[in-house]
């Protein structure tokens, strides 16, 4: 298992991922603004937007940390509607859980789990949305063949996360820009190791290609990718049959 650029067991990723969000959890959102100039919350508007979510409809919202997914679907699914926030890390979810109550979002549930051995039956959500998190999941296949599992016929996995530019001149200065990410880290939280791993961990990441093949692989079909400021980040999108 990959660990940014070192290869680790699948326990010692587990653990190594849970302590990086451990760190940042207080911080994360302020980091994310920083880090994305904003954009972040555009992207995220617009991965709602593409997942075709109704009123009533169940929504599981996977590696969902502090909740801004879940306070965006749990407005489009109403109050007849349902999201389940599901994350491994409880000091992610104790400040999303904060946060949304503070919003006066009933309707999202708290769920600790991995995603790769999810605690819900088949069939149990119409769209499962994953943000920036797919890269830090110990098993991708087995997390996605677990979200084929619990989605309904028809439903729709959403994956907004970091990818490849298209353009060389474009990855290149992406890659000074990711460079002051660790220095900024330390300023920002007192900590520049877990953004060191943030830089790493977006670049082994599968690219966008390969990532839809693992879909594919996964039991999805009509499997498409977005690519958003130039491949920066991409929002790839698949249906269970």
């Amino acid at each position: 298992m990959d660990f940014g650029f070192r290869r680790v067991s699948p326990e010692e990723k587990t653990r190594l991922v849970g302590g990086v969000f451990e760190r940042v959890a207080e911080r994360y959102d302020v980091m994310n603004d920083l880090m994305s100039l904003g954009s972040h919350r555009l992207f995220k508007r617009m991965t709602v937007e593409m997942s075709g979510v109704r009123p009533g409809m169940r929504v599981l919202d996977l590696a969902g940390g502090t909740g801004d997914l879940s306070a965006l679907f749990a407005r489009a699914v109403g109050e007849t509607g349902s999201v389940v926030l599901t994350d491994i890390n409880p000091a992610m979810m104790r400040v999303g859980r904060d946060r949304l109550i503070d919003q006066g979002l009933a309707q999202v549930k708290f769920c600790q789990a991995a995603a790769e051995a999810l605690p819900f039956a088949d069939g149990s959500f119409d769209c499962v949305v994953i943000g920036f998190g797919l890269r830090n999941f110990t098993d991708k296949e087995a997390a996605l063949r677990e979200l084929a599992r619990v989605l309904t016929p028809g439903g729709v996995l959403l994956v907004l996360e970091f990818s490849k530019p298209e353009n060389p001149l474009l990855e290149s200065a992406y890659a000074v820009f990711q460079s002051a990410w660790p220095g900024l880290g330390r300023l920002i939280v007192g900590d520049a190791d877990s953004y060191q791993y943030l830089v790493e961990s977006i670049r082994v990441h599968p690219p966008q290609r390969a990532l839809k093949l693992m879909m594919q692989d996964a039991g999805f079909g009509d499997v498409e990718y977005h690519n958003l400021v130039g491949g920066i980040a991409a929002i790839h999108r698949g249906v269970k049959p």
